[in-house]
């Protein structure tokens, strides 16, 4: 399938030789054919010699009508640019030229139109002109036709030019998400809303679920059936002309300009910053004006950088992706120049002097989008989101000097810096507190400014520091006890002579030893805590097993006393802590058994 529209000054015949390639009536409206004028776009269709699906939009010439050409032009990849061969180039003629080289287009045919009013030296002018006034766009190399609608002359090879050119083109992809800029809706009895447009990637199908954006809203819509060139298709892909029958939806709700789009794909946006293709300098050109993209027709304000680049701000939010061209039109004036965008995601601008670091720092990208670039301003960045930007193509691997981390990619000089950061956040952690645990896991994000927590993983294992129970500390390093060192060593020495002599509470504040200093000195294996605040040894668990291992089973609470040579008020603790741990086990309220 392919999709070509027309461009040309008005009444240099598009339409006639639209209708000479199709046998179709490309306007729409009565009042367009009673003047013989287009005002809107209009839709045909053929078959090139290869048998292959050809669509046409025909754009309308007149100046008043430009925003409705634009509208045609805008997501179509080739075009028809008709010169009528009697007239010569006219002023519409180099309205249309301008806008092909504001919108990139680089491939299509030249015709020259009504060649039966003129004679041969009129059309050699004329040729020449012609290339005169494409030199240096997009076709300026194109296929040149003499054709005549009113007599058949050069149909043929008009139509042989068209296939030439298209079969030489890039295949679009059919597995891309679909960005579907909607030309026209109306609604149809017994079916409801319908909308067209042209289908430039991807596939639509019946049952296909897509997010519907309009100016100021985007919901979730259904396909209830497609149709190509008056055809019901299961599936239609690029690129064609579609009409797409949607569910739940009124068509009065949906214009020109809106689209649909594979769900969780697109980042809509408002800002974007480009650089000036064609037209006056971006310094000189009015602050608020009209912004063409696909067929959407937002107004926006031009923030200048430089000359060649600036920040447009528009009225409504778009899927708008790196290299996505726009052109810009004063609605007095008509057309201004073009653009393309480079960055859809910008940085804000607040410091002084931001400007013109932003100009400098765009005058280096790339309009194909520079993954570095994007990947080192974030410092780590999704996959995911560099393809929504349209910076990355799926399955693209990562430049030099990115790090991938599962789905995220990764300046690699930022991640020195973080793991910098971490190592300085555990010593600070120490130095604050001798009796830390380390540095929580959970602080990790935070503390080093990580964009995301699935980062902290790997960050961690790149670290060198030992991580345990959900703490950092350094490697090999265990913390201390400080000033806590002394009180502990003191009850170790009771230890050492009984492991059941528990202190009571008055002797553990006498000796400066509070919940912190208890938990830390624990946790490094000095002592062990039971319940009721029971301090004991961390020998006394094993210690006790050999004692009771040696009673006629089973015991009773005061039998494992007497036998430990310890107090009511440590024994049923320390027992306790042996059925948690299933060396005993509790038999009723007033005996024990050894766990064999």
């Amino acid at each position: 399938m392919y999709v070509v529209a027309t461009a040309g000054h008005v009444d240099h015949g598009k339409s006639a030789l639209v209708r000479a390639l199709t046998g179709i009536e490309p306007d729409r409206w009565a009042e367009e054919r009673r003047r013989g004028l287009t005002i809107d776009l209009g839709f045909a269709w053929t078959t090139t010699r290869s048998g292959a699906d050809l669509a046409f939009v025909d754009v309308p010439g007149h100046q008043r009508f430009l925003g409705n050409m634009l509208a045609g032009l805008g997501p179509t990849p080739v075009v028809m640019f008709v010169v009528a061969a009697d007239e010569g180039w006219r002023r519409q003629s180099s309205d249309h030229r301008d806008a092909i080289v504001a919108l990139g287009i680089d491939r299509g045919v030249v015709v020259l139109s009504r060649a039966d009013l003129a004679d041969r030296g009129r059309i050699d002018e004329v040729v020449a002109q012609v290339a005169e006034e494409l030199d240096g766009t997009g076709l300026a190399d194109a296929p040149v036709v003499v054709t005549s609608a009113h007599t058949g002359h050069g149909i043929d090879a008009l139509r042989d030019r068209l296939t030439d050119v298209l079969e030489a083109g890039p295949v679009p992809s059919d597995a891309a998400p679909v960005r579907f800029w909607i030309d026209r809706s109306f609604s149809i009895t017994g079916a409801g809303a319908v909308v067209t447009g042209t289908l430039s990637a991807g596939t639509l199908g019946r049952g296909d679920t897509l997010d519907l954006v309009t100016d100021n809203d985007v919901r979730s819509v259904g396909i209830r059936g497609v149709q190509s060139e008056n055809a019901p298709h299961e599936r239609v892909g690029p690129v064609s002309r579609v009409a797409v029958n949607l569910r739940d939806v009124s068509a009065v709700d949906i214009a020109r300009g809106d689209l649909l789009l594979t769900p969780g794909v697109w980042r809509l946006t408002d800002t974007v910053d480009v650089r000036r293709i064609s037209g006056p300098g971006f310094d000189s050109v009015p602050t608020r004006l009209g912004v063409h993209i696909g067929t959407a027709a937002p107004r926006g304000r031009v923030r200048p950088f430089d000359a060649d680049h600036a920040r447009m701000t528009l009225d409504r939010a778009l899927p708008v992706i790196v290299g996505d061209r726009i052109v810009l039109r004063d609605p007095g004036s008509g057309l201004i120049g073009g653009g393309v965008v480079l960055d859809a995601e910008p940085p804000e601008l607040r410091r002084r002097g931001d400007a013109v670091r932003r100009a400098e720092a765009l005058s280096d990208m790339s309009t194909d989008g520079d993954a570095l670039h994007e990947v080192v301003r974030r410092g780590a960045v999704t996959v995911d989101h560099l393809m929504r930007l349209g910076v990355v193509a799926a399955g693209e691997s990562a430049p030099a000097g990115v790090r991938v981390v599962g789905d995220w990619w990764v300046d690699e000089s930022a991640w020195k810096i973080w793991i910098k950061r971490l190592r300085a956040a555990v010593d600070a952690v120490a130095v604050e507190d001798s009796l830390s645990r380390g540095l929580p896991r959970a602080s990790v994000a935070g503390a080093v400014g990580l964009p995301s927590d699935a980062l902290v993983a790997a960050l961690i294992a790149d670290s060198g520091l030992d991580h345990a129970d959900g703490y950092l500390t350094k490697q090999g390093v265990l913390c201390g006890l400080g000033d806590a060192e002394e009180a502990v060593a003191a009850l170790e020495r009771r230890f050492a002579d009984n492991a059941f002599a528990a202190p009571e509470a008055d002797d553990l504040s006498a000796l400066g030893l509070g919940h912190k200093q208890l938990a830390a000195a624990e946790r490094l294996g000095r002592l062990l805590r039971l319940r009721d605040g029971i301090v004991v040894s961390p020998r006394s668990p094993a210690l006790a097993m050999r004692v009771l291992a040696g009673l006629e089973q089973p015991f009773t609470t005061s039998e494992a006393r007497k036998a430990l040579g310890t107090t009511r008020r440590v024994a049923i603790p320390l027992l306790e802590h042996l059925d948690a741990r299933g060396w005993t086990r509790r038999l009723d309220s007033g005996h024990r058994e050894v766990v064999r």
